[in-house]
């Protein structure tokens, strides 16, 4: 006669999808709320500062500000610190500036995609897991259909959830760094706009 299975003891990989996908959710909102254009590059900066730094030059207070105000604030902060020196080195220190904002842009977005990526073999896992232990638990005899049917029925849910995380999760890896590249493009054109307004090759720095 065939053992009645416990069909969850053998499901543990669905807790660790259960687990990427909390932490996906909280990529995913952090991300929407970090790469705001208005919060990472917003429209008007460029003209402010270079209204301030005509009035004052460049000015410790006005580096602060624009080392607390946003990602192109400090990209512009490090371009007035050599302000004094040739374009060349101007453009050299936004330009290492620029990659450690790029870094702090891109924060989290390998896990983002780890997640996307493991989460379908994590349900995979699950699935042959709960099979092992479906057929391996059968006596010689014969097996109950319906405990089969049931059991089966119970391991694949490992690989449904493991697609319903991945899917979203991919979604929204693609798109934040889609989001990404077009906002470090945008804060190199208008960090360029800076160091040709400053050192003369342009005659205003509209934001535009």
């Amino acid at each position: 006669m065939p053992r009645v299975v416990n069909h969850r003891s053998g499901y543990w990989p669905i807790w660790t999808i259960l687990t990427a996908s909390v932490v996906s959710l909280a990529i995913i909102f952090e991300r929407f709320f970090s790469l705001r254009a208005s919060r990472v590059a917003p429209n008007g900066l460029l003209a402010l500062t270079i209204q301030q730094y005509r009035r004052s030059g460049a000015s410790g207070e006005l580096l602060q500000s624009l080392m607390n105000h946003s990602p192109l604030g400090r990209l512009f902060a490090a371009g007035l610190r050599n302000v004094s020196g040739s374009r060349e080195a101007m453009k050299e220190s936004i330009e290492d500036e620029g990659r450690v904002e790029a870094h702090q842009l891109e924060r989290y977005l390998t896990t983002l995609g780890t997640i996307a990526a493991m989460a379908p073999l994590l349900g995979l896992l699950g699935t042959v897991v709960g099979m092992i232990e479906i057929f391996g638990s059968q006596a010689p005899s014969g097996a109950n259909p319906k405990e089969l049917a049931h059991g089966i029925s119970v391991a694949l849910y490992n690989t449904a959830f493991g697609l319903i995380v991945a899917i979203p999760s991919m979604m929204f890896y693609r798109h934040f760094r889609a989001k990404v590249d077009g906002l470090l493009v945008e804060m190199e054109s208008r960090a360029v706009k800076l160091v040709e307004v400053l050192h003369g090759d342009r005659k205003n720095g509209s934001d535009a």
